[in-house]
């Protein structure tokens, strides 16, 4: 019998879950433990994770370069998209430029994975600075790719590896990201016709959206966290909880095949 599923095998499948076939998604290499687990990790299991279940023409870009890579031969995760591991990556196919033939203005890329240190109650992240930009009290890796993922990406997973007062705020210090301050109306009069987040994945909970409303709202709650304790966590007010589900467990067929296909070596970490 297999052990239970971790936490990190949980989000993975929940993710792989909405994955439709055919679809184009991209996510980078983080670096830092905690960010490289749920901004790279989680999501390459759970694309591929899809591929070879529901999905079987989801194109991953790998740091937009390298597409549907082979991790088997590694002996563990690059920390960067420079790293001389991933120079000689088996894969379908590796690009020169990003994100080779897909057109982000068109909306090719039909999802991608952004990871922050702040996100406020309408889905702005913000990976900048924390106080005045001017003078910051801490001034972060900045914006990355987060306005073009957040704009022109079909949506936006966010991942978020900690949960606490101090990431979920009621408004970021910085908009790196834009979500939906005014709802969609608010995102067409920026200009903005398509795309946003459409999930906030921590290890608390996952959070879905109201888009019409521009409101953050509680999907549901990971095995072993109380609302008390979701709430205490969480800058701002989560509403009436009562409704709300727990997270999903994987079946033990989409365990197996994690454990056994995707990810047979552990390169991806998921069951530390």
């Amino acid at each position: 019998m297999n052990p239970p599923a971790t936490l990190h095998e949980t989000l993975a499948v929940v993710l792989a879950r909405t994955f439709v076939d055919g679809e184009v998604g991209f996510t980078g290499l983080l670096t830092g433990a905690a960010a490289a687990a749920y901004g790279t990790s989680i999501p390459l299991a759970a694309m591929e994770l899809a591929r070879r279940t529901h999905a079987p023409n989801l194109t991953i870009l790998l740091a937009g370069c390298y597409h549907n890579p082979v991790l088997d031969d590694l002996e563990r995760l690059p920390d960067s998209e420079h790293d001389a591991l991933l120079r000689d990556l088996p894969c379908e196919a590796q690009m020169t430029n990003y994100p080779g033939p897909w057109v982000l203005k068109r909306g090719d890329v039909r999802f991608g994975f952004s990871s922050a240190v702040q996100v406020d109650r309408v889905g702005n992240i913000n990976s900048v600075c924390i106080g005045d930009h001017d003078k910051p009290k801490v001034r972060l890796v900045g914006p990355i790719l987060q306005p073009e993922h957040m704009t022109l990406f079909g949506r936006e997973y966010v991942m978020m590896p900690h949960h606490d007062r101090r990431n979920f705020v009621e408004n970021v210090d910085y908009v790196s990201g834009v979500g939906y301050p005014g709802g969609l109306a608010g995102r067409r009069e920026l200009g903005l016709m398509s795309s946003g987040p459409c999930m906030v994945v921590t290890p608390k909970c996952i959070f879905d959206f109201d888009r019409q409303a521009g409101r953050m709202k509680v999907a549901s709650i990971h095995a072993g966290v109380s609302e008390d304790a979701l709430r205490k966590a969480t800058g701002f007010d989560l509403g009436d909880l009562g409704g709300v589900p727990r997270t999903q467990a994987p079946s033990d067929e989409e365990l197996s095949i994690l454990r056994s296909q995707v990810d047979p070596r552990n390169i991806l970490g998921l069951r530390e």
